[in-house]
């Protein structure tokens, strides 16, 4: 199973999942007074409230009719908001994951195992937390 993050914005998740020969689209929709999951268009789950809704989510690909069998995944989103850039202004939600029983297929922002690892270096922090670089370009004349 394959994964891929299609569209990320504030109130819109896409993730393509190509499992064998098959492809699903999952979606995520945030709403005034609820969340919901679709997979091919169709609804999955739903939270509702102004807060606290959930933000864990159970799904299963390929189950038979009677129910058994087929292949679970976990979609996990942290809806907080997240800037892209402050000069663009870009919002986008700060964390997506979608994990099969090996691992994550994909994840982006405050969900990835990468955001977790410490900096080694004082360089390392600045690009990871403000986004800066310095000294690694090349083309820069001195």
């Amino acid at each position: 199973m394959h994964a891929e993050i299609v569209r990320l914005s504030l109130h819109h998740v896409d993730i393509k999942i190509v499992n064998e020969e098959r492809m699903h689209v999952l979606q995520w929709r945030r709403n005034l007074l609820w969340d919901e999951v679709l997979l091919d268009g169709k609804r999955q789950a739903a939270s509702h409230g102004l807060w606290g809704r959930e933000n864990v989510y159970g799904l299963v690909f390929g189950r038979d009719l009677d129910g058994s069998g087929g292949e679970q995944v976990m979609f996990l989103i942290d809806p907080g908001v997240g800037y892209t850039s402050w000069s663009s202004g870009e919002q986008r939600v700060k964390g997506v994951r979608l994990e099969g029983r090996d691992g994550p297929l994909v994840s982006y922002g405050t969900l990835d195992p990468k955001s977790l690892e410490k900096p080694a270096t004082f360089s390392d922090w600045m690009k990871k937390s403000m986004g800066m670089n310095w000294g690694t370009d090349i083309s820069r004349p001195h």
